[in-house]
């Protein structure tokens, strides 16, 4: 999703929050709402995020890196 998909989605959820208490709690909900999902889209889209350890691209552009996958245990003969 896009930067701007998650502010929408969290101005969204902060202004229904913030509408359950009064008209001006939903305004600043919104508001603040749409900093954090704009805050949480910047996050996620940085290579180096915070979320980029949970990402799964599906396909490993270099399977060198892969961790140990498919390794063989070599027994010394005695």
């Amino acid at each position: 999703m896009s930067r701007a998909k998650y502010a929408a989605v969290g101005a969204a959820l902060g202004a229904a929050v913030g509408g359950l208490v009064s008209r001006n709690a939903a305004s600043t909900g919104g508001a603040l709402g749409g900093l954090a999902g704009a805050t949480v889209a910047d996050f996620r889209s940085g290579a180096d995020g915070v979320f980029a350890d949970f990402r799964s691209d599906g396909d490993d552009a270099n399977p060198d890196d892969a961790d140990d996958a498919g390794a063989t245990i070599e027994l010394a003969d005695e």
